[in-house]
Protein backbone atom coordinates (compact mmCIF):
# COMPACT_ATOMS: atom_id res chain seq x y z
CA UNK A 1 0.00 0.00 0.00
CA UNK A 2 1.13 3.69 -0.80
CA UNK A 3 0.36 6.64 1.18
CA UNK A 4 -0.20 9.55 -1.02
CA UNK A 5 0.03 13.24 0.55
CA UNK A 6 -1.61 15.77 -1.51
CA UNK A 7 -1.84 19.28 -1.08
CA UNK A 8 -3.75 21.32 -2.12
CA UNK A 9 -3.40 24.82 -1.99
CA UNK A 10 -5.80 28.17 -3.11
CA UNK A 11 -5.41 31.47 -2.40
CA UNK A 12 -5.29 31.72 1.90
CA UNK A 13 -6.77 28.44 2.39
CA UNK A 14 -5.01 24.99 2.44
CA UNK A 15 -6.67 21.76 2.06
CA UNK A 16 -4.68 18.60 3.08
CA UNK A 17 -6.50 15.36 1.74
CA UNK A 18 -4.64 12.04 2.31
CA UNK A 19 -5.29 9.12 -0.08
CA UNK A 20 -4.56 5.90 -0.55
CA UNK A 21 -3.54 3.99 -3.76
CA UNK A 22 -3.12 0.06 -4.39
CA UNK A 23 -0.80 -1.30 -6.50
CA UNK A 24 -2.50 -2.79 -9.92
CA UNK A 25 -1.29 -5.68 -11.80
CA UNK A 26 -2.28 -5.74 -15.13
CA UNK A 27 -1.81 -7.73 -18.59
CA UNK A 28 0.77 -6.48 -20.73
CA UNK A 29 -0.21 -4.96 -24.16
CA UNK A 30 -0.87 -7.72 -26.55
CA UNK A 31 1.88 -8.53 -29.72
CA UNK A 32 1.53 -8.96 -33.23
CA UNK A 33 3.30 -12.53 -34.22
CA UNK A 34 2.40 -13.29 -37.73
CA UNK A 35 -0.41 -12.61 -40.36
CA UNK A 36 -1.01 -14.60 -43.35
CA UNK A 37 -3.84 -15.13 -46.29
CA UNK A 38 -6.37 -17.61 -46.03
CA UNK A 39 -8.85 -19.10 -48.46
CA UNK A 40 -12.78 -19.08 -47.73
CA UNK A 41 -14.48 -22.45 -49.44
CA UNK A 42 -18.17 -23.23 -49.15
CA UNK A 43 -19.94 -22.16 -46.39
CA UNK A 44 -17.29 -19.59 -45.75
CA UNK A 45 -15.06 -22.36 -43.95
CA UNK A 46 -11.56 -20.88 -43.83
CA UNK A 47 -8.55 -22.68 -45.09
CA UNK A 48 -4.86 -21.83 -44.39
CA UNK A 49 -1.61 -23.40 -45.11
CA UNK A 50 1.16 -24.44 -42.41
CA UNK A 51 4.38 -25.81 -42.61
CA UNK A 52 5.02 -29.41 -40.23
CA UNK A 53 8.05 -30.03 -38.54
CA UNK A 54 11.12 -29.27 -41.13
CA UNK A 55 8.80 -30.30 -43.87
CA UNK A 56 9.38 -28.30 -46.80
CA UNK A 57 5.68 -28.49 -48.84
CA UNK A 58 3.14 -26.45 -46.96
CA UNK A 59 0.17 -28.22 -45.71
CA UNK A 60 -3.52 -27.12 -45.92
CA UNK A 61 -5.72 -26.93 -42.62
CA UNK A 62 -9.39 -25.84 -41.97
CA UNK A 63 -9.38 -23.66 -38.67
CA UNK A 64 -12.05 -24.56 -36.40
CA UNK A 65 -13.58 -23.75 -33.26
CA UNK A 66 -15.86 -26.61 -32.97
CA UNK A 67 -12.32 -28.78 -32.58
CA UNK A 68 -10.79 -29.78 -29.56
CA UNK A 69 -7.52 -30.18 -29.97
CA UNK A 70 -5.65 -29.99 -33.84
CA UNK A 71 -5.45 -33.38 -36.34
CA UNK A 72 -3.98 -34.49 -39.31
CA UNK A 73 -5.24 -36.47 -42.56
CA UNK A 74 -3.83 -40.27 -42.53
CA UNK A 75 -3.71 -40.13 -46.20
CA UNK A 76 -1.14 -37.55 -45.32
CA UNK A 77 0.76 -38.62 -42.47
CA UNK A 78 1.02 -41.67 -44.70
CA UNK A 79 2.33 -39.28 -47.50
CA UNK A 80 4.77 -37.70 -45.04
CA UNK A 81 6.49 -41.28 -43.99
CA UNK A 82 4.90 -40.72 -40.84
CA UNK A 83 4.07 -43.26 -37.92
CA UNK A 84 1.07 -42.64 -35.30
CA UNK A 85 0.65 -43.85 -32.09
CA UNK A 86 -1.65 -46.78 -31.18
CA UNK A 87 -5.24 -45.96 -31.46
CA UNK A 88 -5.84 -44.46 -27.77
CA UNK A 89 -8.60 -41.57 -27.74
CA UNK A 90 -11.87 -41.76 -28.80
CA UNK A 91 -13.26 -38.85 -30.76
CA UNK A 92 -16.73 -38.09 -31.88
CA UNK A 93 -18.41 -36.73 -34.99
CA UNK A 94 -21.57 -36.35 -36.54
CA UNK A 95 -21.07 -39.08 -38.76
CA UNK A 96 -19.73 -41.29 -36.20
CA UNK A 97 -17.25 -42.42 -33.12
CA UNK A 98 -13.72 -42.99 -33.97
CA UNK A 99 -10.77 -44.07 -32.55
CA UNK A 100 -7.40 -42.05 -32.49
CA UNK A 101 -3.67 -42.60 -32.58
CA UNK A 102 -1.36 -39.21 -32.44
CA UNK A 103 1.78 -37.21 -33.60
CA UNK A 104 3.33 -35.94 -30.84
CA UNK A 105 5.74 -33.34 -29.91
CA UNK A 106 5.64 -31.85 -33.42
CA UNK A 107 5.74 -28.34 -34.43
CA UNK A 108 3.91 -26.08 -36.70
CA UNK A 109 4.88 -23.01 -38.63
CA UNK A 110 2.03 -20.84 -39.13
CA UNK A 111 3.22 -17.41 -40.96
CA UNK A 112 6.23 -16.46 -39.46
CA UNK A 113 5.37 -17.87 -36.41
CA UNK A 114 6.34 -21.60 -35.15
CA UNK A 115 4.56 -23.20 -32.98
CA UNK A 116 5.83 -26.33 -30.51
CA UNK A 117 4.38 -28.86 -28.21
CA UNK A 118 1.84 -30.10 -30.53
CA UNK A 119 -0.14 -33.88 -30.39
CA UNK A 120 -2.26 -34.17 -33.74
CA UNK A 121 -4.53 -37.06 -33.50
CA UNK A 122 -4.29 -38.29 -37.07
CA UNK A 123 -8.18 -39.38 -39.01
CA UNK A 124 -9.37 -40.15 -41.99
CA UNK A 125 -10.58 -36.71 -44.25
CA UNK A 126 -10.90 -37.76 -47.25
CA UNK A 127 -14.44 -37.31 -47.12
CA UNK A 128 -13.94 -33.04 -46.49
CA UNK A 129 -11.16 -33.37 -49.07
CA UNK A 130 -13.79 -34.95 -51.50
CA UNK A 131 -16.70 -32.04 -50.39
CA UNK A 132 -14.05 -29.32 -51.36
CA UNK A 133 -12.47 -30.94 -54.40
CA UNK A 134 -9.27 -29.50 -52.33
CA UNK A 135 -6.70 -31.86 -50.19
CA UNK A 136 -7.48 -30.87 -46.56
CA UNK A 137 -4.95 -32.06 -44.06
CA UNK A 138 -5.50 -31.25 -40.87
CA UNK A 139 -7.85 -29.23 -38.73
CA UNK A 140 -6.60 -26.59 -36.51
CA UNK A 141 -8.39 -26.51 -33.43
CA UNK A 142 -8.37 -25.71 -29.81
CA UNK A 143 -4.81 -26.45 -29.13
CA UNK A 144 -3.82 -23.46 -31.09
CA UNK A 145 -6.81 -21.13 -30.31
CA UNK A 146 -6.32 -21.42 -27.03
CA UNK A 147 -2.57 -19.98 -26.83
CA UNK A 148 -3.03 -16.63 -28.76
CA UNK A 149 -5.52 -14.06 -29.51
CA UNK A 150 -6.87 -14.77 -32.76
CA UNK A 151 -7.79 -12.16 -35.27
CA UNK A 152 -10.01 -12.97 -38.54
CA UNK A 153 -10.43 -10.55 -41.04
CA UNK A 154 -12.69 -11.53 -43.77
CA UNK A 155 -13.05 -8.87 -45.78
CA UNK A 156 -9.34 -9.26 -46.99
CA UNK A 157 -9.02 -13.00 -45.79
CA UNK A 158 -6.50 -12.19 -43.49
CA UNK A 159 -5.88 -14.00 -40.11
CA UNK A 160 -3.72 -12.14 -37.52
CA UNK A 161 -1.96 -14.41 -34.09
CA UNK A 162 -1.02 -11.96 -31.17
CA UNK A 163 0.34 -12.58 -27.93
CA UNK A 164 -2.27 -13.28 -25.32
CA UNK A 165 -2.57 -9.49 -23.13
CA UNK A 166 -4.45 -6.38 -23.52
CA UNK A 167 -6.52 -5.69 -26.69
CA UNK A 168 -8.28 -2.96 -27.94
CA UNK A 169 -11.41 -4.23 -29.53
CA UNK A 170 -12.48 -1.68 -32.61
CA UNK A 171 -15.51 0.29 -32.30
CA UNK A 172 -18.94 -1.07 -33.94
CA UNK A 173 -18.96 -4.50 -32.93
CA UNK A 174 -20.09 -6.80 -30.17
CA UNK A 175 -18.52 -8.11 -27.32
CA UNK A 176 -20.25 -12.47 -26.68
CA UNK A 177 -18.95 -13.94 -23.90
CA UNK A 178 -19.03 -17.12 -24.10
CA UNK A 179 -18.34 -20.35 -21.76
CA UNK A 180 -15.21 -22.24 -23.68
CA UNK A 181 -14.29 -25.14 -21.85
CA UNK A 182 -11.92 -26.39 -25.07
CA UNK A 183 -15.11 -24.92 -27.20
CA UNK A 184 -16.91 -22.30 -27.30
CA UNK A 185 -20.30 -22.40 -25.96
CA UNK A 186 -22.80 -19.24 -25.79
CA UNK A 187 -26.90 -18.65 -25.82
CA UNK A 188 -29.42 -16.92 -28.00
CA UNK A 189 -32.68 -16.72 -29.32
CA UNK A 190 -34.39 -17.99 -32.47
CA UNK A 191 -38.03 -17.66 -33.57
CA UNK A 192 -40.48 -19.64 -36.29
CA UNK A 193 -43.36 -20.39 -34.60
CA UNK A 194 -42.56 -18.96 -30.84
CA UNK A 195 -39.36 -17.79 -29.99
CA UNK A 196 -37.26 -19.54 -27.57
CA UNK A 197 -33.62 -19.70 -26.53
CA UNK A 198 -31.36 -21.57 -28.06
CA UNK A 199 -27.90 -22.97 -26.42
CA UNK A 200 -25.24 -23.44 -29.10
CA UNK A 201 -21.91 -24.25 -30.19
CA UNK A 202 -19.66 -21.29 -31.99
CA UNK A 203 -18.46 -23.17 -34.71
CA UNK A 204 -16.51 -21.70 -37.67
CA UNK A 205 -15.63 -24.82 -38.95
CA UNK A 206 -19.10 -25.77 -39.96
CA UNK A 207 -19.44 -24.46 -43.65
CA UNK A 208 -23.56 -23.66 -43.00
CA UNK A 209 -26.01 -22.07 -41.12
CA UNK A 210 -27.24 -23.52 -38.17
CA UNK A 211 -27.62 -27.05 -37.65
CA UNK A 212 -29.72 -28.70 -35.02
CA UNK A 213 -30.16 -31.47 -33.21
CA UNK A 214 -33.62 -33.21 -34.12
CA UNK A 215 -34.01 -33.94 -30.30
CA UNK A 216 -33.52 -30.03 -29.73
CA UNK A 217 -36.47 -29.37 -32.44
CA UNK A 218 -39.03 -32.11 -31.39
CA UNK A 219 -39.02 -31.06 -27.70
CA UNK A 220 -38.71 -27.38 -28.30
CA UNK A 221 -41.59 -27.20 -31.20
CA UNK A 222 -40.77 -24.30 -32.19
CA UNK A 223 -40.79 -24.78 -35.83
CA UNK A 224 -43.84 -24.16 -37.74
CA UNK A 225 -45.54 -27.63 -38.36
CA UNK A 226 -46.60 -26.63 -41.67
CA UNK A 227 -42.46 -26.10 -42.30
CA UNK A 228 -41.45 -28.63 -45.19
CA UNK A 229 -38.61 -30.44 -45.02
CA UNK A 230 -35.87 -31.15 -47.94
CA UNK A 231 -33.39 -34.35 -47.31
CA UNK A 232 -30.22 -33.68 -47.96
CA UNK A 233 -26.71 -34.99 -47.83
CA UNK A 234 -24.40 -33.38 -44.92
CA UNK A 235 -20.64 -34.38 -43.99
CA UNK A 236 -18.71 -34.19 -40.95
CA UNK A 237 -16.08 -36.47 -38.57
CA UNK A 238 -16.95 -39.67 -39.02
CA UNK A 239 -18.30 -39.51 -42.55
CA UNK A 240 -22.08 -38.48 -44.43
CA UNK A 241 -25.27 -38.47 -42.83
CA UNK A 242 -28.47 -37.55 -43.97
CA UNK A 243 -30.05 -34.31 -42.75
CA UNK A 244 -33.21 -31.99 -43.41
CA UNK A 245 -33.30 -28.45 -44.74
CA UNK A 246 -35.73 -25.82 -44.03
CA UNK A 247 -36.16 -22.21 -42.94
CA UNK A 248 -37.10 -20.34 -39.74
CA UNK A 249 -37.93 -17.27 -39.38
CA UNK A 250 -35.36 -15.27 -37.69
CA UNK A 251 -31.81 -16.02 -35.63
CA UNK A 252 -30.16 -13.47 -33.54
CA UNK A 253 -26.37 -13.18 -32.71
CA UNK A 254 -26.25 -10.74 -29.89
CA UNK A 255 -28.14 -7.64 -31.37
CA UNK A 256 -27.60 -8.65 -34.98
CA UNK A 257 -30.74 -10.36 -36.37
CA UNK A 258 -31.04 -12.65 -39.53
CA UNK A 259 -34.48 -13.59 -40.93
CA UNK A 260 -35.43 -16.68 -43.07
CA UNK A 261 -32.50 -18.50 -41.94
CA UNK A 262 -32.03 -21.87 -43.41
CA UNK A 263 -31.45 -24.48 -40.96
CA UNK A 264 -30.31 -28.13 -41.09
CA UNK A 265 -31.78 -30.60 -39.02
CA UNK A 266 -30.21 -33.86 -38.00
CA UNK A 267 -30.28 -36.97 -36.32
CA UNK A 268 -27.82 -36.73 -33.35
CA UNK A 269 -27.32 -40.53 -32.85
CA UNK A 270 -24.02 -39.94 -31.36
CA UNK A 271 -25.20 -36.84 -28.57
CA UNK A 272 -22.12 -34.38 -30.38
CA UNK A 273 -24.59 -31.59 -29.82
CA UNK A 274 -24.77 -32.86 -26.02
CA UNK A 275 -28.68 -32.57 -25.57
CA UNK A 276 -30.29 -31.08 -23.71
CA UNK A 277 -27.32 -28.84 -22.85
CA UNK A 278 -27.23 -27.82 -26.04
CA UNK A 279 -29.38 -27.68 -29.18
CA UNK A 280 -27.14 -28.04 -31.61
CA UNK A 281 -24.27 -24.91 -33.34
CA UNK A 282 -24.47 -21.86 -35.22
CA UNK A 283 -21.45 -22.32 -38.21
CA UNK A 284 -19.50 -20.19 -40.62
CA UNK A 285 -22.20 -19.00 -43.10
CA UNK A 286 -23.67 -16.93 -40.02
CA UNK A 287 -19.87 -15.65 -38.98
CA UNK A 288 -18.31 -15.04 -42.22
CA UNK A 289 -20.70 -12.08 -42.06
CA UNK A 290 -18.67 -10.79 -39.28
CA UNK A 291 -14.89 -9.82 -38.65
CA UNK A 292 -14.09 -11.67 -35.72
CA UNK A 293 -11.34 -11.41 -32.73
CA UNK A 294 -10.88 -14.72 -30.80
CA UNK A 295 -9.86 -14.03 -27.06
CA UNK A 296 -10.20 -17.79 -25.41
CA UNK A 297 -8.08 -16.60 -22.52
CA UNK A 298 -10.75 -13.80 -21.55
CA UNK A 299 -13.77 -16.28 -22.20
CA UNK A 300 -14.27 -12.92 -25.31
CA UNK A 301 -15.32 -13.27 -28.74
CA UNK A 302 -15.96 -9.70 -30.45
CA UNK A 303 -17.91 -9.71 -33.83
CA UNK A 304 -17.81 -6.73 -36.03
CA UNK A 305 -20.30 -6.98 -39.50
CA UNK A 306 -18.35 -7.39 -42.36
CA UNK A 307 -18.82 -6.16 -45.89
CA UNK A 308 -20.83 -9.52 -46.30
CA UNK A 309 -23.26 -8.97 -43.16
CA UNK A 310 -25.91 -8.41 -45.89
CA UNK A 311 -25.31 -11.34 -48.44
CA UNK A 312 -28.23 -12.98 -49.21
CA UNK A 313 -28.60 -16.89 -48.30
CA UNK A 314 -28.87 -19.67 -49.83
CA UNK A 315 -32.38 -21.33 -50.48
CA UNK A 316 -31.89 -23.69 -53.07
CA UNK A 317 -32.42 -27.12 -53.65
CA UNK A 318 -31.36 -29.26 -56.18
CA UNK A 319 -30.97 -32.43 -54.29
CA UNK A 320 -27.46 -33.09 -55.33
CA UNK A 321 -24.30 -33.01 -53.69
CA UNK A 322 -21.37 -33.14 -55.57
CA UNK A 323 -17.55 -34.57 -54.56
CA UNK A 324 -14.22 -34.45 -55.87
CA UNK A 325 -13.19 -38.07 -56.69
CA UNK A 326 -10.52 -38.91 -59.11
CA UNK A 327 -10.63 -35.37 -60.43
CA UNK A 328 -14.86 -35.45 -61.72
CA UNK A 329 -17.53 -34.04 -59.64
CA UNK A 330 -19.49 -36.90 -58.73
CA UNK A 331 -22.79 -36.59 -57.59
CA UNK A 332 -23.39 -38.33 -53.95
CA UNK A 333 -26.68 -39.81 -52.41
CA UNK A 334 -29.74 -38.82 -54.06
CA UNK A 335 -32.86 -38.30 -52.10
CA UNK A 336 -35.79 -39.32 -53.34
CA UNK A 337 -38.44 -37.17 -54.55
CA UNK A 338 -35.80 -34.18 -54.93
CA UNK A 339 -35.31 -32.12 -57.99
CA UNK A 340 -32.27 -34.30 -59.25
CA UNK A 341 -34.16 -37.56 -58.28
CA UNK A 342 -37.21 -36.85 -60.77
CA UNK A 343 -34.64 -35.44 -63.34
CA UNK A 344 -33.45 -38.83 -63.20
CA UNK A 345 -30.08 -38.15 -61.76
CA UNK A 346 -28.52 -41.06 -59.88
CA UNK A 347 -25.76 -41.72 -57.44
CA UNK A 348 -22.17 -41.90 -59.71
CA UNK A 349 -23.03 -39.60 -62.57
CA UNK A 350 -20.28 -37.26 -63.12
CA UNK A 351 -21.58 -33.55 -62.99
CA UNK A 352 -20.33 -31.67 -66.59
CA UNK A 353 -21.42 -28.86 -66.84
CA UNK A 354 -24.76 -26.50 -65.34
CA UNK A 355 -26.80 -24.55 -68.08
CA UNK A 356 -24.07 -25.11 -70.72
CA UNK A 357 -21.29 -23.78 -68.92
CA UNK A 358 -18.24 -26.49 -68.93
CA UNK A 359 -14.87 -26.45 -67.70
CA UNK A 360 -16.35 -25.51 -64.01
CA UNK A 361 -14.57 -26.29 -60.91
CA UNK A 362 -16.09 -28.64 -58.29
CA UNK A 363 -16.73 -25.03 -56.30
CA UNK A 364 -17.76 -23.41 -59.71
CA UNK A 365 -20.50 -26.34 -59.73
CA UNK A 366 -21.37 -25.92 -56.53
CA UNK A 367 -22.23 -22.07 -56.50
CA UNK A 368 -24.15 -22.70 -59.69
CA UNK A 369 -26.90 -25.24 -58.39
CA UNK A 370 -26.99 -22.83 -55.38
CA UNK A 371 -27.68 -19.83 -57.38
CA UNK A 372 -30.67 -20.65 -59.99
CA UNK A 373 -33.93 -21.13 -59.09
CA UNK A 374 -36.37 -23.40 -61.67
CA UNK A 375 -35.39 -24.94 -64.67
CA UNK A 376 -31.81 -25.86 -64.74
CA UNK A 377 -29.87 -28.10 -67.50
CA UNK A 378 -27.61 -30.62 -66.49
CA UNK A 379 -25.19 -32.28 -68.51
CA UNK A 380 -23.70 -35.38 -67.09
CA UNK A 381 -21.61 -38.91 -68.09
CA UNK A 382 -23.12 -41.89 -66.65
CA UNK A 383 -21.31 -45.23 -67.77
CA UNK A 384 -19.02 -43.10 -70.16
CA UNK A 385 -21.99 -41.44 -72.32
CA UNK A 386 -22.93 -38.42 -72.14
CA UNK A 387 -26.37 -37.51 -71.53
CA UNK A 388 -28.28 -34.45 -70.11
CA UNK A 389 -31.59 -33.02 -68.21
CA UNK A 390 -33.47 -30.63 -66.42
CA UNK A 391 -33.69 -30.34 -63.04
CA UNK A 392 -36.84 -28.20 -61.45
CA UNK A 393 -34.57 -26.38 -58.54
CA UNK A 394 -36.39 -25.33 -55.74
CA UNK A 395 -36.33 -22.35 -53.91
CA UNK A 396 -37.22 -23.50 -50.20
CA UNK A 397 -38.25 -19.86 -48.79
CA UNK A 398 -41.43 -19.71 -51.41
CA UNK A 399 -42.63 -23.32 -50.20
Amino acid sequence: MIRVLLICLTLQTACIFTASAQEEFVDPPSKLLTTLQFEQFTGGVIVLKALLDDFKDSLSFILDTGSGGISLDSTTVAALGLQPSAPERIIRGIGGIRKVGFLKDRRLRIGTHEIDSLNFHVIDYDVLTALYGRRIDGIIGYSVLSRYIVKIDYDKQVLSLYTKGTLKYPKGGFLLKPYIRMLPYSRTSIEDMTKRGFNYLFDIGAGLTVLFSDDFVNDSTFLKPKRKRYLKQGEGLGGRVDMYLTVMKSLRVGPYRFRNVPVNIFSDDYNVTSYPSLGGLIGNDIFRRFNIILNYDKQQIYLTPNQSFNSPFDYAYSGIELYLIGNAAIAGKIPVGSPADKAGLKEGDQILAVNNKLGLSLDDLKQSLQSNYGKVKILYRRNGELQSTVLDVINILRK
